[in-house]
């Protein structure tokens, strides 16, 4: 159940972030957690879509 709710928070989604950085773009610079979800509030108000929130 802990693992859902952590789902649907978006609890993990930093960390998967740079297993895919890590995985996919070796080379890229990593951004600390808050520049991830600053970049990721950000684009989020730039591009609104279909969201319940």
């Amino acid at each position: 159940m802990r693992w859902y709710v952590g789902e649907l928070m978006g609890d993990h989604a930093y960390a998967r972030y740079v297993e895919h950085l890590r995985r996919h773009h070796p080379d890229a610079e990593v951004p600390t957690e808050r520049e991830y979800w600053r970049a990721r509030y950000a684009e989020q108000d730039a591009n609104p879509g279909a969201r319940c929130c």
